[in-house]
């Protein structure tokens, strides 16, 4: 019985999910200002943009997008409690409702022209406290067993492909995209961390299992851009080289004609750097 009331609301909310992609599917609503990234396409991103769209109208002008955020946080901060005190079902629902809160805020954030440099860093900051509050909370819980190297992995993984990003956007690179960012780590950790909610005697190696593949993959993601980035400044630096000495060639060719027109003496003088000052 206690199985069936943890399997009823996850049913619930997978079948609301499946229908309301059909209904997508079918009618196909016309959705701008999305982005969509190599793992959820256009069409997955396109359709949890529609789905929230209800909310973002009831939300947008009533709330600000750093409120948003900060429930958010607080969503994140909850989620590494309960599954630090071993409540992992109850981790699963705080932590989505964390990640759809943190679509929400930079929506509401463009929609209502609150788009600011000030609320993209308070925004970019919590995020990271954020995910270090719910690996936290998988820390303790795993503590006892080989799985905690995997949460490490996790925590690596995800704070290096941040900060990657923004390393190399502060030297003028790009270093976006990959196979792990956050909502694709939002989307791995609760979905294994529900599994492993429903299945009470394999819990810890599927939660094990979930975050080591978001540690290998979140490393991949920010080895990958680490290289991508350091190509672009590589080449950057490499063309700039290449104008400047095709600068001083053309400055060289276009001196030699006046010099080769002077007198010995002068020429002599000017080559000295010196005048007859």
């Amino acid at each position: 019985m206690d199985y069936l009331l943890l399997l009823a609301p996850a049913i619930v909310v997978v079948g609301l999910l499946l229908l309301g992609m059909l209904v997508y599917g079918w009618r196909r609503p016309p959705v701008f200002g999305f982005k969509h990234n190599r793992v959820f396409g256009p069409f997955l991103a396109g359709y949890l943009v529609w789905a929230l769209g209800p909310l973002e109208r009831r939300l947008i002008h009533r709330v600000t997008p750093t409120q948003i955020t900060v429930v958010s946080l607080v969503l994140c901060l909850a989620t590494g409690g309960v599954v630090a005190a071993g409540y992992v079902y109850i981790g699963v629902w705080l932590y989505a409702g964390a990640g759809i809160f943190d679509i929400l805020d930079g929506r509401l954030a463009r929609l209502a022209n609150r788009d600011t440099k000030a609320g993209a860093l308070f925004d970019s900051v919590s995020d990271r406290w954020g995910e270090l509050a719910v690996f936290t909370g998988y820390a303790w819980y795993t503590h006892e067993s080989i799985w905690l190297l995997a949460v490490m992995a996790a925590i690596a993984g995800s704070m290096m492909v941040s900060y990657t990003r923004a390393r190399a956007e502060s030297l003028g690179a790009t270093a976006s995209g990959g196979i792990m960012q956050r909502a694709e780590r939002v989307v791995l950790v609760s979905g294994g961390t529900l599994i492993a909610s429903l299945v009470p005697g394999e819990a810890l190696p599927i939660i094990g299992v979930t975050l080591a593949l978001c540690g290998l993959a979140s490393c991949a993601t920010a080895i990958r851009r680490w290289q991508l980035a350091h190509h672009s400044l590589a080449r950057s630096l490499d063309n700039a080289q290449s104008a400047g000495t095709t600068a001083t060639a053309t400055t060289t060719q276009q001196t030699s004609p006046m010099m080769a027109r002077m007198p010995n003496d002068a020429s002599a003088r000017l080559a000295a750097g010196t005048s007859d000052a």
